[in-house]
């Protein structure tokens, strides 16, 4: 495609952002259950679409995971969408309503964005999705996904497209842009035609979204993950959610990169360690942790850890671990290393809790939790369009209420100043 092309094509979608805006609830609700059926119905060609993305590609590579599609993923997708049909809608919310001084009778109502761009790599689910929260909060959607997911992507464009179509809306309420990086240029650069660009994906995609884009951007970003096991944890409880914050499925962005264990408590660090040996953990350790976890955890998966292994998101049945002395010194790892994405501490101490709450700076801070549930659809809004990890607009999981604005409604009675 030209880059008059990409213009005209973001052109239709800004024009259809009003007729979008305009759709009533039971509209919205009956456009996305006709979404959820038409994915469970059209289940094995988006399979097999996803079949030849997932060929392509080294089943060892950490994206693998991310691009994977089957029956249960695709249901549960199809249910997320359902659950968003449902939702409260983020629309006409009035956030402020005063009569001022001057007689104006002022109020502040949520409006849609209007044009969201997304930019992603290796998720089909995100196509989705963003498709649904976007559709249900009155917004178009342009999407660009990766080449590495461009036959699914397609074969979802053309669902989310029939299902528009028999509905009435036009087919550019949700675009999908060729998987060729010319078109993320083209949309970065839409100035005026895109409201706002999201990127969600790696660390590298996120850094050259906001350095290359004249669009403003929302940012969601990498999530390097600790949890501190504090001195008076419960040790079988504490191997549980560290099995689970780490295995539960390793590629994504919640998922647990460093364990930093209290000295105190350190001679138990093998039982915690000994359910992530079932999975093939391999572990990079510091060395008073090679000297207790030495004889009881598999020798070939310990490694010697080097200091570029606190501050990597693994994505992979990798883990750092560290021995700390004290609350103090966790908080000052997670202040160097943490990306302000997920943090958890495992304490029976209710003052450090209050303490680990209070002083990481995250997104998400918890206190005996999985960093898995690090989610949307967990955290009650049916589906997300990202975890953002920037203060300015939205925070965390984002969904229907951060793809909205908002305008002043203004009465007054031919009022001059």
């Amino acid at each position: 495609m030209t880059s008059s092309s990409y213009s005209e094509l973001f052109a239709h979608a800004k024009s259809v952002a009003g007729h979008v805006a305009r759709l009533s609830e039971p509209a919205r609700l009956a456009l996305l259950d006709q979404l959820a059926a038409a994915i469970r119905s059209e289940a094995e060609a988006i399979l097999s679409a996803n079949r030849a993305d997932l060929a392509r590609m080294d089943p060892a590579d950490p994206k693998y995971d991310r691009l994977l599609l089957n029956p249960a993923r695709l249901a549960a997708i199809s249910a997320d969408i359902e659950r968003v049909a449902r939702l409260a809608s983020p629309l006409g919310v009035t956030l402020d309503e005063r009569t001022v001084a001057n007689g104006l009778r002022l109020k502040r109502i949520s409006v849609p964005i209007g044009v969201v761009g997304m930019v992603y790599e290796s998720r089909p689910n995100v196509t989705l999705d963003v498709a649904a929260l976007c559709l249900k909060s009155g917004n178009v959607a342009v999407l660009k996904g990766g080449s590495d997911a461009a036959d699914t992507n397609a074969a979802l464009a053309k669902v989310i497209g029939d299902v528009l179509e028999r509905n009435g809306v036009d087919r550019g309420a949700v675009t999908m842009l060729p998987p060729e990086r010319e078109a993320t240029q083209a949309l970065l650069t839409a100035v005026g035609l895109v409201d706002v660009v999201i990127p969600r994906g790696s660390q590298a995609l996120i850094d050259a979204v906001r350095r290359e884009s004249r669009v403003p951007v929302i940012e969601t970003g990498a999530g390097i993950v600790h949890v501190f096991v504090d001195a008076s944890a419960e040790v079988a409880a504490s191997a549980r959610v560290v099995f689970n914050a780490k295995t539960r499925r390793v590629g994504v962005c919640n998922a647990l990169d460093c364990l930093l264990v209290h000295a105190s408590i350190f001679k138990s660090l093998p039982e915690i360690m000994a359910p992530l040996a079932s999975e093939q953990v391999i572990l990079y350790v510091d060395e008073p942790s090679m000297r207790v976890l030495s004889g009881s955890y598999p020798a070939e998966l310990l490694q010697p850890a080097s200091p570029e292994h606190y501050g990597t998101e693994f994505l992979s049945y990798k883990m750092a671990v560290r021995q700390v002395d004290s609350l103090d010194e966790a908080l000052d790892h997670i202040r160097r290393h943490g990306s302000g994405h997920s943090e958890s501490i495992l304490t029976s101490d209710e003052a450090n809790a209050e303490r680990f709450l209070s002083e990481v700076d995250a997104a998400a801070v918890y206190v005996n939790a999985s960093t898995a549930f690090t989610d949307g659809g967990e955290f009650g809004m049916g589906a997300e369009i990202g975890i953002s990890t920037q203060k300015l607009h939205a925070r965390g999981p984002m969904g229907l209420a951060a793809l909205t604005s908002s305008k002043w409604i203004v009465r007054g009675d031919y009022s001059v100043r």
